[in-house]
């Protein structure tokens, strides 16, 4: 696999949240930080996802906000 995106995050999905349309997916990196990702039931199903298997969290952005109180 080759992708553009340089924010690759190996980890384990914790939780799966289902919806009438869209999943919630929880992925724990390594480190214990938890990484949220909202994609489709089908998404969800084509990949295979299921709490303990491992995925990544591929992140491409071509802007990050930041903001402080």
């Amino acid at each position: 696999m080759k992708l553009s995106a340089r924010n690759i995050l190996k980890g384990k999905v914790v939780k799966i949240v289902r919806g009438a349309v869209n999943d919630e997916v929880t992925i724990q990196l390594p480190g214990g930080e938890q990484i949220v990702s909202i994609i489709t039931d089908g998404s969800v199903a084509s990949l295979g996802l299921k709490e303990g298997k491992e995925a990544y969290a591929i992140i491409k952005a071509s802007s990050v906000m930041v903001a402080v109180d």
